[in-house]
C-alpha cells in the first residue's frame, strides 16, 4: 500500500536524520570504533535510503553522518575541531563518497520507478488493447448479425411481394369463372326451369359460388390495401344514413335479428367514402349476427371521440373473444378454437383485417373494447366532416 506524498516526505528526511543517529548510538554503545571500517556502515544507510527515499534525504543522511563521525570518532572526541589534516582528508573522502553513493542510489531508485511504471503502463495498454480487440469482435459480430438479419428481411419482404401479387393475380383470374358460375346457376331458378333435384343442386352451387366471391372480394381488397394502392373518394357522409343502409342489408341475410341505435346520435356528417364506409359496417355487423345468440339484439352506437372525431360502436352479446386470441385479432385468417366466439365477417378469416385497414385508410383507428361481461363491442373513429362557409 502506497502512502500519501506528505507523509513519504516527511518520512523520508526523519529517516534522514534518525538513521545517522540510531547507527552512531549503536557504535557509541558497543565502545567505540576501533578501525574505520565504521564508514562503510554509513554508505551503506546513505545508500539505502537513497534507493528507497530520493537523492535530497541521502545527502542530508550524508551531511548528518559526516557530523556524527566527526563528533564522536575523530580526535578530539565529543568536538567539532579536526586536528590532525589527514583526517581532513578523510572525512571530505567520506562526505564525498556517502554522497556519491546516495546519488547513484537515488538513480536507481527513479530508474526501478519509471521501470515501474512502464511496467504499469504496459499492463493498461494491453488490458486496453485486449478490450479493445474484444469490442471489435462483438461489433464485427454484431455487424454481422445485422447484415444477415437485413438479407432475411429482404428475402421476407420479397417473398412477401410476390405472395401478394400471386394473390392479387389469382383472385382477379377466379372472378370472370365465378360470375360465369353464378349466372348459369341462377339464370334457371330464377326462370323456374329447374325443378326439383336439379334446382336443389343449382341452389347448392349458387350458394357456394356466393362464398367464394365473397371470399376473392375479400382477398383483392386486402391485397390493394396491403399494397398501399387503395382509392378513396372522401366526401361528407351522413353517419345515420350509412348505419341505415348497412342495418338494411344485414336484414337481407336476418330478417329477424334486431339492431338497436340512436338515430339522432347518428346524425353526424363524416368525412368517408360511402362504399368503403358501407364495407366497414357490413363487416362488423356480419360478426355481431354470427356470433349473437339468436335472441339478443345488436347494439350500434355513436358517440363524439375527441376533437375532430366520432366514434361508432357495435356490439354483440355472443360468447366474447379469446383472450389469447385478442392480440392477433385483426390479422389475416385469425381464428380461434371452436368455441372461442373469435369474431370474423362471413366466415372468411379477412373481415377485421379488411375492417382495420379501411378505417385507418380513413385517419381512423379500430380496437376491442372490453365489455366487462359477455359479448365483443368493436370500436373504430372516423373524422368529422367539416362544415362549409
Amino acid at each position: 500500500m502506497r502512502l500519501p506524498a506528505g507523509i513519504a516526505v516527511a518520512g523520508g528526511w526523519i529517516a534522514a536524520a534518525a538513521g545517522p543517529a540510531a547507527l552512531t548510538a549503536a557504535l557509541v554503545a558497543a565502545g567505540g570504533a576501533r578501525t574505520r571500517d565504521y564508514v562503510f556502515l554509513y554508505l551503506a544507510l546513505v545508500a539505502v535510503l537513497g534507493v528507497l527515499r530520493g537523492p535530497w534525504p541521502a545527502v542530508a543522511a550524508a551531511a548528518v553522518s559526516f557530523l556524527l563521525v566527526d563528533f564522536f570518532f575523530v580526535p578530539p572526541f565529543d568536538t567539532l575541531t579536526i586536528a590532525d589534516e589527514q583526517d581532513v582528508v578523510n572525512l571530505l573522502a567520506f562526505a564525498a563518497t556517502a554522497v556519491g553513493v546516495g546519488l547513484l542510489a537515488s538513480q536507481r531508485r527513479r530508474a526501478l520507478l519509471q521501470a515501474e511504471s512502464l511496467a504499469s503502463n504496459l499492463r493498461q495498454t494491453n488490458a486496453e488493447l485486449a478490450r479493445l480487440n474484444k469490442e471489435q469482435a462483438a461489433a464485427a459480430q454484431a455487424a454481422l448479425t445485422v447484415a444477415r438479419s437485413q438479407e432475411q428481411i429482404r428475402a421476407l419482404q420479397e417473398v412477401d411481394r410476390a405472395r401478394r401479387e400471386l394473390l392479387a393475380n389469382v383472385s382477379h383470374e377466379l372472378r370472370t369463372p365465378l360470375a360465369t358460375i353464378l349466372t348459369e346457376s341462377t339464370s334457371p331458378l330464377a326462370q323456374g326451369e329447374a325443378p326439383g333435384e336439379a334446382g336443389r343442386r343449382l341452389r347448392a352451387i349458387a350458394g357456394e359460388a356466393h362464398r367464394l366471391k365473397a371470399l376473392v372480394d375479400d382477398m383483392l381488397d386486402l391485397a390493394v390495401i396491403e399494397a398501399g394502392t387503395l382509392e378513396l373518394r372522401l366526401e361528407p357522409v351522413r353517419l345515420a344514413d350509412a348505419v341505415q343502409a348497412a342495418v338494411d342489408r344485414m336484414h337481407g341475410s336476418s330478417p329477424a335479428r334486431e339492431v338497436r341505435w340512436d338515430q339522432a346520435a347518428a346524425g353526424v356528417d363524416v368525412l368517408a367514402d360511402w362504399s368503403r364506409l358501407l364495407q366497414v359496417l357490413d363487416n362488423l355487423l356480419a360478426n355481431a349476427d354470427r356470433f349473437g345468440p339468436p335472441a339478443t339484439p345488436i347494439e350500434v352506437g355513436v358517440a363524439p371521440d375527441g376533437p375532430g372525431l366520432v366514434a361508432v360502436r357495435v356490439r354483440d352479446h355472443g360468447p366474447g373473444v379469446a383472450p389469447d386470441v385478442r392480440p392477433r385479432l385483426f390479422e389475416r385468417f385469425a381464428h380461434g378454437p371452436a368455441g372461442d366466439g373469435i369474431a370474423q365477417a362471413a366466415g372468411t378469416g379477412l373481415g377485421l383485417a379488411i375492417v382495420r385497414g379501411l378505417v385507418e385508410a380513413h385517419a381512423g383507428s379500430v380496437e376491442l373494447e372490453e365489455t366487462g361481461g359477455a359479448g365483443a363491442s368493436f370500436r373504430f373513429t372516423l373524422p368529422v366532416a367539416e362544415e362549409g362557409p
